[in-house]
């Protein structure tokens, strides 16, 4: 009986994670809301606003009539979001913690919690993002070990669920889950999938809850706060001072804190120049920041790029790629960037690069196709 069906929602004190329970509870769900408190806001000296979002979350469940509970996975999110942002950082790197939080934390911590302490038959989210699945196949799935290996027998499992972009593209979410495990996924339910963010604020004003729908939308990253973001870095890493050098004729043009606080293609900011500088090339070994004048600079620009790590939402590998060793499909490395086509490859591709490790991939754009710029953000693919 559907009525009977147990689905633990996460409840974030926004409003979009308001109307996801409400919704639940409008299809007859038995509903439980629950709140993650991930960062130590005491740590930050109040910074974060974690308990005044508890607090909004708790008032949601009053006014859905439905059970709250509060967990903490602030040493889970140290040690498996935060340092390894650190991590990234410190590397030279650009990481995205809510790819990595998603991974860790709601789809592993949340879930595991939802299912085993509080009996769930499916979790829930309020992202704007939809499965291959439909409500009662959710509820139907059990737990399935996935084989250890990077690239499993993609005939090993069986009716594998799909993760879908959500009827919003504006609001599209799925960049942000790209890493959640199967396993997860068959679980889960997306309520706003098929929903715009206008009417979700709509559905939020009818059922009394303008409480959340009067907040600020979450933007940048959590821990982070309003704070200047360089500054708040350097209270974790060392301080490696370099110069900003022309890739046009190599002169000095200032000094900065850290390479590694650069990303590719992002603006530079150098003190005493009034014309924009876009980053290039960081050097590790030297400490330098190669950078170029105007976003339209040829070195701003690649069409081939390499990944080592790789995750399968639905198989592994594709069978197309196994078949072929290479595959047409679009890919995004920032939230709300536009699918780009490209050929992902397995091995080597001519005259680029030493063979990779196993399982690495190299994708790059066709012949002819615009080349992409490199910029903030991590690494998405999306089959065509």
């Amino acid at each position: 009986m559907q009525g009977a069906r147990h689905v633990v929602c996460a409840v974030s004190g926004g409003v979009d994670s308001a109307v996801a329970a409400l919704l639940l509870r409008r299809r007859g769900y038995q509903v439980t809301g629950v709140f993650m408190k991930n960062w130590d806001s005491l740590d930050e000296h109040g910074v974060c606003t974690a308990d005044k979002d508890c607090e909004d979350a708790y008032r949601v469940c009053q006014i859905l009539d439905i059970p709250f509970h509060q967990v903490s996975y602030v040493k889970e999110y140290w040690n498996d979001v935060f340092s390894d942002f650190l991590n990234e950082y410190e590397k030279g790197r650009t990481p995205n913690p809510d790819i990595v939080c998603n991974k860790h934390i709601k789809f592993s911590c949340f879930f595991n919690y939802a299912v085993d302490n509080l009996g769930a038959d499916a979790v829930a989210t309020g992202h704007y993002a939809r499965t291959s699945l439909e409500d009662e196949e959710v509820f139907q799935q059990k737990h399935v070990k996935r084989p250890e290996g990077l690239f499993r027998n993609r005939f090993e499992i069986r009716n594998v669920v799909k993760l879908l972009q959500a009827a919003d593209s504006f609001k599209d979410q799925t960049f942000f889950l790209s890493q959640v495990s199967q396993d997860a996924l068959r679980r889960t339910l997306f309520p706003l999938g098929g929903l715009t963010k206008d009417f979700v604020k709509k559905i939020a004003a009818e059922n009394r809850l303008h409480h959340v729908l009067q907040k600020k939308e979450s933007m940048g990253i959590c821990f982070v706060g309003k704070r200047n973001f360089e500054n708040f870095i350097l209270q974790y890493l060392q301080p490696r001072p370099g110069k900003f050098i022309s890739i046009e004729d190599n002169k000095v043009l200032g000094t900065h804190k850290g390479w590694f606080l650069y990303t590719l293609g992002q603006r530079a900011n150098i003190g005493g120049l009034r014309e924009p500088w876009y980053v290039v090339e960081k050097d590790g070994v030297r400490g330098d920041v190669l950078v170029a004048p105007r976003t339209d600079h040829p070195a701003l620009y690649r069409d081939l790029l390499r990944t080592g790590r790789v995750h399968w939402v639905a198989e592994e590998p594709p069978a197309a790629l196994v078949r072929d060793k290479m595959m047409e499909c679009h890919f995004r490395f920032r939230h709300q960037m536009a699918l780009v086509r490209c050929v992902l490859q397995r091995g080597r591709v001519p005259g680029q690069w030493e063979d990779p490790a196993p399982g690495a991939i190299r994708l790059h754009t066709p012949e002819g196709q615009e080349q992409t710029r490199c910029d903030r953000g991590g690494l998405q693919h999306r089959p065509g």
